[in-house]
């Protein structure tokens, strides 16, 4: 059982219902597709194909079939969330996730201080503590 199943790319990503997310910093890049379905922009996304930048999230127009990439999410400073009943956001978990799995190498989260307040090391720096 399960043999032949592929995993749905969906799966690497939160869903947000009736939330677009509008960019006010307009350095932020966005590109947009006719799709049928969350499926293939999740795929797009995950795999950035076609793509200029680093997919961290998509919003797909239920009404028109049409995929947003975005290059940012709703964490992003210069960006604003905007409820639309046509609209579902999917961000990129590893994007979003406040939390660290395994030694933490892939984090991708905005967390950068320790639970004391100490400001976090770069992973590739032995300064101010050797690894």
């Amino acid at each position: 059982e399960g043999k032949g199943k592929k995993r749905s790319s969906l799966h690497d990503f939160k869903k947000t219902g009736e939330l677009m997310l509008i960019k006010v910093n307009k350095t932020l890049e966005v590109k947009t597709k006719l799709l049928n379905t969350t499926e293939q922009c999740a795929k797009r996304c995950s795999r950035n194909k076609g793509l200029s930048f680093t997919c961290k999230a998509f919003a797909y127009d239920r009404v028109t079939k049409r995929c947003h990439w975005l290059s940012f999410n709703s964490l992003t400073n210069g960006v604003r969330k905007k409820q639309d009943h046509a609209f579902d956001l999917y961000e990129k978990k590893d994007y979003v996730r406040n939390c660290i799995i395994g030694k933490g190498a892939d984090y991708k989260g905005t967390i950068s201080v320790t639970k004391s307040g100490i400001q976090c090391q770069a992973w590739n720096s032995m300064i101010p503590h050797e690894h």
